[in-house]
């Protein structure tokens, strides 16, 4: 099973930026998908952003899209994602999450999950 442990949360002002990292080990990522979701306060947890490692194809939810890039980095098996003009709604856990094969946005389709990350954008 793989480890994912993510990093980068914090407190920011409306408009700021953060980056999110998400350190991968314990498996050959190559041919798997790369996901972040987030799950705010009595909400789901929802897809936001994804990038299959071998071909950097991303997919990105609506809401975030033209805000967000998701990237990854091969040298240090690590997953970013670049989140700029942040909003209150932003708010939330961002989870890391890895899945083999295709982009797909569902959660429950993604096997292995870091702890997440706290996101806080403050007004």
């Amino acid at each position: 099973q793989g480890q994912l442990v993510e990093s980068g949360g914090g407190l920011v002002q409306a408009g700021g930026s953060l980056r999110l990292s998400c350190a991968a080990s314990g498996r050959t990522f190559s041919t798997y998908t790369m996901g972040w979701f987030r799950q705010a306060p009595g909400k789901e947890r929802e897809f936001v952003a994804a990038i299959k490692w071998s071909t950097s194809t991303t997919s990105y939810a609506d809401s975030v899209k033209g805000r967000f890039t998701i990237s990854r980095d091969d040298a240090k098996n690590t997953v970013y994602l670049q989140m700029n003009s942040l909003k209150p709604e932003d708010t939330a856990v961002y989870y890391c999450a890895a899945r083999e094969g295709r982009i797909v946005t569902a959660n429950y389709r993604y096997d292995d999950w870091g702890q997440g990350t706290q996101v806080t954008v403050s007004s």
